[in-house]
């Protein structure tokens, strides 16, 4: 079963919003993806993986 991450690449906006929670298109959600290994970066953006989980994503996406 494919996860979140099944899209193709993710471009993150120029510019980081301050919502709560925090988009999904968030230059600083993307940044802590990559850094736990559940995306990869690319030339127009982010790959997320497959194995992301909507969970994962929603505590990615929080304020902290």
């Amino acid at each position: 079963m494919a996860g979140v991450g099944a899209a193709a690449i993710v471009r993150p906006k120029a510019k980081c919003c301050k919502d709560d929670p925090r988009c999904k298109r968030c230059p600083v959600v993307l940044k802590r993806l990559e850094k736990a290994d559940l995306a990869t970066r690319k030339k127009k953006g982010y790959r997320l993986s497959p194995d992301l989980k909507k969970k994962q994503l929603a505590a990615f996406r929080a304020r902290s």
